[in-house]
């Protein structure tokens, strides 16, 4: 039963703050998401060679896991996630998925054991479901899917995750034509078709087994937006666009929440703020920390209101100072450090704000995300949060909205490239309909002729 949301978790904006969650979530040994503390959340991946066989993945997994937890023994840190990426062996051979979990939880479990770290498992499955060409959505891969997380919650993984794809094949063709319509279409309306279908059942598998149907990140397609638009001197893409495909994609990956997810959300959602005013959640977020994954423009200010802190993933090998995973989580683990310190002075609220103000002038898109404005699209979207499309359009609208407001202040500069580019937008997202039935008709019309390999019975249709 999927139960939307009408209304906002906070009273206000300034309620969010880093390490608290109007709902906490306990996991795997000992730990307790969002309950007045935050937590390290490693990410990494296998070095290439590695899958070749189950045994080597295996062994490689064992080595990760050992790393991270001894690292953390050894300064001190106490509490850790680890977050396994699923590589595409484990998840299109979902027994694969299962004896790394098994393999990694008992290490885990050893250490918690002798040292009483608290710790958590998340696991997060590869949609698979796409073919060479096209997306698969429902069908066969599906099968082997809800199975990759019934094997995982099975032998030992904590939190269920995924970062699902649907509508990418109609965003991507949008984003390359600044099509809003489309970007809202394929973000807002079939990204939330099919999110509520999958995490409808990822809740019924933790329920099944006991753990945590935790989160998902619209990674395929806000994230898409951010990577093309790049820095400050890329114009492939309009700032001021990836931030308004970013507001909707909190419409998007509420659904989640609304479907049974409880939390923590994923480290590159970074829509998660919107999330948590809305949902009162435990998030997890990525921010200076990802460096050895991608560059962003919002190091410091996600930070503002996360439980988990994340470094992305990173590629296991060795570094001078140990290997990969053991060097990023000591600096994730440092920086937890910071923040729990802030909580127990009474000072939180002023790191929150410094982190704030380090990045909220730099782009448009850390503007929009500062927890004041992340508010902001939270009320737009839980005004009609009943309606997939209407709340999309909330988001994107009020987006422009508060990013004009920037620019009238001073506080916000904006090239020209990106005014033009914000005007666009409104426009077109002024021009669209409140109908969201004629909305939906009109677009799988389009979309249907324009879009080879946009399949209706990807989204029941």
């Amino acid at each position: 039963m999927v139960k939307k949301y009408t209304s906002m978790a906070y009273a206000n904006a300034d309620e969010l703050i880093f390490g608290n969650s109007k709902f906490p979530v306990k996991a795997g040994l000992g730990l307790e998401i969002g309950a007045g503390y935050t937590t390290p959340e490693v990410n990494y991946a296998p070095r290439p060679g590695a899958g070749a066989s189950k045994e080597k993945l295996i062994k490689e997994y064992e080595r990760i896991t050992t790393d991270i937890m001894a690292r953390m023994v050894q300064i001190g840190a106490p509490s850790v996630v680890l977050e396994t990426e699923h590589v595409q062996q484990m998840s299109n051979n979902p027994t694969w998925g299962g004896a790394v979990a098994h393999a990694q939880k008992t290490i885990m479990e050893e250490y918690h054991d002798e040292y009483g770290i608290k710790c958590a498992l998340r696991h997060t499955i590869g949609d698979i479901r796409e073919d060479r060409d096209y997306l698969q959505l429902r069908g066969d891969k599906y099968s082997t899917f809800m199975e990759a997380f019934e094997e995982v919650a099975n032998n030992g993984a904590d939190l269920l995750a995924v970062e699902s794809m649907g509508g990418k094949e109609v965003f991507d063709y949008s984003i390359l034509r600044n099509d809003t319509a489309g970007i809202l279409f394929g973000i807002g309306v079939l990204g939330s078709m099919d999110m509520e279908m999958v995490w409808s059942d990822i809740a019924d598998v933790a329920k099944k087994t006991g753990t945590v149907a935790s989160g998902d990140t619209d990674c395929a397609q806000a994230n898409t937006a951010m990577f093309i638009a790049g820095g400050l001197l890329d114009k492939n893409l309009a700032h001021t666009t990836a931030i308004v495909a970013r507001a909707i994609s909190a419409a998007r990956s509420l659904c989640a929440y609304e479907a049974g997810a409880v939390g923590p959300g994923k480290d590159c959602g970074y829509e998660n703020s919107i999330i948590k005013s809305i949902a009162g959640v435990p998030i997890a977020q990525e921010g200076k920390t990802s460096t050895c994954a991608h560059s962003d423009l919002m190091g410091n200010i996600v930070m503002q209101c996360c439980d988990l802190w994340s470094n992305e993933s990173v590629e296991y090998h060795g570094e001078f100072g140990g290997t990969t995973v053991q060097c990023w989580s000591e600096t994730l683990a440092y920086d937890c450090s910071m923040m729990n310190v802030a909580l127990k002075t009474g000072k939180a609220k002023d790191l929150r704000d410094i982190l704030v103000l380090s990045d909220k002038y730099r782009d448009p898109q850390g503007y929009v995300l500062a927890y004041d404005n992340a508010y902001k699209v939270g009320q737009a979207i839980a005004k009609d949060g009943e309606n997939n499309y209407l709340r999309s359009k909330n988001a994107a609208i009020e987006c422009c909205n508060i990013i004009e407001e920037g620019t009238n202040s001073g506080k916000l500069r904006l090239t020209r490239f990106e005014t033009n580019a914000l005007a666009k937008v409104k426009a077109d997202l002024e021009a669209l309909t409140d109908d969201a039935d004629k909305f939906m008709s009109d677009n799988l019309t389009k979309f249907k002729q324009e879009v080879a390999v946009f399949k209706l019975e990807n989204y029941g249709l």
